[in-house]
């Protein structure tokens, strides 16, 4: 993740979209009590309305029973407007308490008055206010409602957009609001309901004119989904027969007779149970040679074995504070990969140490020219992948990789790029620093080029490439069969990642690997938040492995590589970056607070950094995804 990039970011006017009270973080009992909640707990859409040109630009529900709809759907849903007759509304609004710009009630300690106040926020477009409706519902435990909310807001105003903080940049309710809707029914399996045949697709305006984007919906429908269907819905994957193999002996992509999409390694499944470890010591950058790091000059690697677990906080190593080591930490957590650049040089027996000893398996990630690295590119004009000599540049680090790697046995496999598909005006700043965006087929062609060289060069090893979000995942489904994998780096929220499986279903036939996830331990005006990082994470794991062949979900999750293992002290930009460690805003994101405070990423920080790169303070986070990967 880099200093500056802006993931896919789903932010209010005035806190980010999953700013939110945890969803059932403090047990599923409902906050208040609906005075209307609706007649039909699934509302049959086509009873009231016409549906015309589902699934294309075209697509427009119309109501031609608005009494009958406002009867079914219940307080605060359109076209229902009886919550102005909620007694517990009439009472807080002649309190004072429902006052001001609705942007003041999105997330608050109290979803009744936010809902109370988003039901009514008449000043809103109907798209953006059924939202934030929604979310005050789901936050107040009333999912079936806020379910409801959802689902209304998708099939009434596909075209509804919503403006960031400073109105420089917009994002659509509709697919959005599908998202919610799926993370809903899959984290309540009490509702026993399932969105099927739903699906959202769009298409940004040229030149950014929000109210031209193009948007096409396919409603679907919920269906009872009881724990008994979940069950059928999964499959012995021992039982299937294997229908493609992509990749080689060693690690391969496997597809399944079901249309299901797993991993394997030395013939075995396998599911990646990742970190990303790009180990800094505070006072040095990003760059520092942590494979070969041996500070008391005593022949033994300072984090791969000499790093202690500060037990008491103290900042100090006290007698009851043995050296213990990253590698040894993360096997005890499950862990089972780490994702690395090939942007400092390797030490070869460490990595065989890592694997042999320990049982983790390393997955490189050459930057493909993202950040200008490997391309020669100049910073200010970013990588041209038309450009012969970037090219060859690039082409001949991967090639050099390959050769150097291929035949170690603690080797993966292969990512190709990080984030390079960010457009190269994304909200003002492009920090992967590529034209990829501007040169989605040529790219997209490279890719097909370098993968294909290097499953010559080794075809024991699955080659990917790494993104944000699906991104160009049409380009390379249309001109990139050599990858085997589509890495997606994706922070969603704190619901987990929603509709993201299914449209990668619909957009190309490869696996998902989420090579990054991950959410900071820092919350603006509070301070240290592991709770909301601990709920985020479990949240995002929990969504990885339903998604996973087998499962009752998509089928075609292979892992997840969380972001990151260790807090990093070098994206300070005030200027003093190694003094104390920032909690500077960096950029908006659908972290608990709205915001990245990017040197709080671990789920292991450096205490006070006065003992780095020793010092380990494992927060809530590490212990909740050791109990989840070590199940």
């Amino acid at each position: 993740m880099s200093i500056m990039l802006i993931k896919r970011a789903l932010c209010s006017a005035a806190i980010l979209l999953i700013s939110s009270l945890p969803c059932g973080w403090a047990g599923d009992e409902p906050l208040f009590k609906l005075y209307d909640p609706g007649d039909e707990r699934v509302v049959d859409y086509e009873k009231y309305g016409i549906f015309s040109g589902a699934g294309t630009y075209g697509y427009k529900y119309t109501i031609t029973d608005s009494a009958g709809l406002a009867k079914a759907s219940g307080e605060g849903i359109d076209p229902n407007t009886s919550v102005e007759k909620d007694p517990d509304y009439q009472r807080l609004k002649s309190q004072g308490k429902l006052n001001g710009s609705h942007w003041k009630y999105v997330n608050t300690a109290n979803p009744q008055a936010d809902f109370f106040v988003w039901a009514t926020a008449s000043k809103e477009s109907p798209g953006t206010r059924l939202f934030f409706t929604a979310r005050a519902l789901n936050n107040a435990r009333l999912y079936l409602h806020a379910l409801k909310a959802y689902r209304a807001a998708m099939t009434l105003y596909p075209d509804a957009f919503c403006w960031n903080r400073e109105l420089t940049w917009t994002w659509l309710i509709a697919p959005a609001a599908w998202d919610e809707a799926v993370n809903l029914t899959r984290m309540h399996p009490e509702l026993e309901l399932k969105l099927t045949g739903s699906f959202v697709k769009t298409e940004a305006a040229v030149g950014g004119n929000p109210t031209q984007n193009l948007v096409a919906v396919t409603p679907g429908r919920l269906i009872k989904y009881t724990s008994e269907d979940r069950k059928k819905a999964s499959a012995d994957l021992g039982s299937l027969k294997v229908v493609e193999r992509r990749g080689g002996k060693k690690s391969a992509c496997v597809k399944y007779s079901n249309g299901q999409w797993g991993l394997e390694v030395d013939g075995k499944p396998f599911f990646v149970k990742g970190l990303t470890y790009g180990m800094v010591k505070v006072g040095h950058n990003y760059d520092w040679d942590w494979m070969h790091a041996d500070q008391n000059k005593n022949g033994s690697n300072d984090v791969a074995y000499e790093t202690w677990l500060d037990k008491n906080g103290n900042g100090r190593r006290d007698e009851n504070e043995p050296a213990v080591g990253d590698f040894k930490l993360m096997q005890e957590m499950g862990c089972n990969t780490i994702r690395i650049f090939n942007t400092i040089p390797y030490n070869k027996e460490l990595l065989r140490d890592l694997h042999k000893t320990y049982g983790i398996r390393v997955l490189i990630c050459d930057p493909f020219g993202a950040y200008t690295v490997h391309s020669g590119a100049r910073w200010e004009n970013g990588t041209d992948y038309t450009d012969p000599d970037q090219r060859k540049s690039m082409k001949e680090a991967v090639a050099q990789t390959v050769k150097e790697y291929k035949n170690e046995e603690w080797l993966l496999g292969y990512i190709l790029g990080n984030e390079n598909n960010l457009p190269a005006d994304y909200m003002g700043v492009n920090a992967s620093r590529t034209q990829a965006s501007v040169q989605p087929k040529i790219y997209a062609e490279f890719l097909n080029e370098v993968a294909g060289m290097m499953h010559k060069m080794d075809p024991d090893h699955i080659v990917g490439v790494g993104n944000v979000e699906l991104g160009l995942a049409d380009k390379y489904a249309l001109y990139a069969p050599e990858l085997d994998f589509i890495g997606v780096n994706s922070y969603p929220g704190s619901n987990g990642f929603g509709a993201l499986w299914m449209r990668a279903r619909f957009i190309i036939d490869r696996p998902i690997l989420i090579t990054e996830f991950g959410c900071d331990a820092y919350a603006t005006a509070k301070g240290p938040d592991e709770e909301a990082q601990e709920f985020y994470l479990k949240n995002a794991w929990e969504d990885i492995a339903h998604n996973a062949a087998g499962g009752p979900g998509e089928g075609n999750s292979i892992g997840g590589i969380l972001f990151e293992w260790l807090d990093e002290w070098w994206k300070d930009t005030r200027g003093d970056p190694w003094d104390e460690q920032n909690t500077e805003q960096t950029v908006e994101l659908a972290f608990p607070d709205g915001f990245s405070q990017e040197e709080w990423l671990g789920i292991v920080s450096q205490g006070n950094g006065r003992s780095s790169p020793f010092q380990r303070v494992p927060r809530k986070a590490y212990y909740t995804i050791k109990e989840l990967w070590t199940r």
